[in-house]
């Protein structure tokens, strides 16, 4: 996707996700919400996803006719959710008095590659929806899809909708991509699990890419990426009130100060182990290029030593993916010569993610320290600049979480 010049609008995009249009009042209060931006003065964009649960309700019905579903009818179905949602919506807006109109992903020019149910925005032309918005029009726009250059209907996988709104508003060259949701903003731990959790000002992208991607909700990891590469300002906030939310921009000195911005936990992990692997040049390749040509992610890797020319390699991919993993990790292991293939899905990610971990020795040793009070045994581990993650078993992330928590906020507030 190209960076385009400033359009002689005042642009901003408000995504709006499931649970913000789950019934026919909220719908009103969104259309509301969208209509008091547009006295304002502004030029609004809504991005707005499948009411409520609705998508899980699709699958289940896919699934309730075929176990395993060819993704491209996979698509088909999931993509009418969001059309229900823009439709609604737009009805909403125009009882209102106001001019508007909705568009599918495909109508709003986003073109995606062919990965069906995960696809990747390419590129967005929005020649159609600037001409809608120069018309004073306001314009709403189905989340979470797309089409190839084939006109074939893609869907991004889950949390794709805040990668639309984020990919529309960097080729508007938007103000300001508002993300609205069920909860104030972001917090230093799911407010499901932690009782008092802090919620944070400002997060720097590096440190919302990293929460995102390691399993906090709030934001997903795409629509990160795509708002540090354009450098579009987000603003997380409540659909249900007024309150300020969470400004994601870059860094500023005093957050890069800050030891620990938040601790996230993932439950969609799964881990798998290749036996006495030969250790010779070009293994490792021909492991992780199987996985990648099935489009199958592969998060931490860990290589353990052992004698007579052998490793046992383990690796993490969501549990989502592992029905698919396994047959190509047991192809692979066979052509290499490993002696076998394991599996635990019953296993989970925590992390604790900061900027000021940089330039601040001994945090992974309070982690570290945290998890062992309470005898949680740590499987495998990762490292960057500004996180460590940790594999542990699946019954003890909330536990671990809290313990987290209390270590590098509560003891010292």
């Amino acid at each position: 996707m190209q960076k385009k010049e400033a359009f002689d609008l005042q642009i901003i995009v408000q995504k709006f996700g499931g649970t913000s249009v789950a019934t026919s009042e909220l719908i009103k209060n969104v259309a509301r919400r969208v209509v008091q931006t547009k006295e304002k003065g502004y030029d609004v964009v809504v991005v707005v996803s499948a009411r409520g649960h609705t998508t899980d309700e699709l699958l289940e019905l896919a699934e309730s006719v075929s176990p395993h579903p060819p993704e491209r009818e996979l698509d088909m179905l999931l993509a009418t959710g969001e059309q229900v949602s823009i439709a609604l919506l737009a009805m909403a807006i125009h009882e209102l008095g106001y001019q508007v109109v909705s568009f599918t992903g495909y109508q709003a020019g986003i073109y995606t590659d062919k990965a069906h149910t995960k696809a990747r925005i390419l590129r967005v032309e929005p020649d159609r929806i600037l001409r809608e918005l120069k018309a004073g029009k306001i314009v709403v726009v189905a989340g979470f899809q797309g089409v190839t250059e084939d006109l074939e209907i893609t869907t991004l996988g889950r949390g794709g909708s805040d990668t639309t709104a984020v990919a529309l508003a960097a080729a508007l060259k938007a103000q300001i991509c508002e993300i609205y949701t069920d909860v104030d903003g972001v917090y230093t731990a799911d407010p499901r699990v932690v009782e008092k959790p802090l919620k944070l000002d400002f997060v720097s992208y590096e440190e919302m890419l990293e929460l995102a991607s390691l399993g906090a909700l709030v934001l997903q990891p795409r629509a990160v990426e795509f708002a540090k590469h354009y450098q579009v300002p987000l603003h997380v906030r409540s659909s249900f009130n007024q309150h300020e939310g969470t400004r994601v921009e870059e860094a500023t000195k005093m957050e890069e100060y800050r030891l620990v911005s938040g601790i996230a936990h993932d439950l969609n992990v799964a881990k798998i182990g290749l036996f006495n692997v030969p250790d010779r040049p070009g293994i490792a390749k021909q492991i992780f290029k199987a996985l990648a040509d099935e489009h199958i992610n592969v998060d931490m890797i860990i290589q353990s030593w052992m004698r007579d020319g052998r490793n046992d390699i383990s690796f993490t991919v969501t549990r989502n993916d592992l029905h698919k993993a396994l047959p190509v990790v047991e192809r692979v292991a066979n052509e290499i010569g490993a002696s076998g293939v394991a599996y635990n899905d019953r296993v989970a990610k925590v992390s604790i993610v900061g900027a000021g971990m940089v330039t601040n020795p001994g945090v992974a040793a309070a982690m570290f320290e945290a998890l062992a009070d309470e005898g949680i045994n740590i499987e495998m581990i990762s490292t960057s600049e500004i996180k460590i993650s940790c594999v542990i078993a699946e019954d003890q992330a909330i536990k671990a979480v809290r313990a987290l928590h209390a270590k590098f906020f509560e003891q010292q507030s």
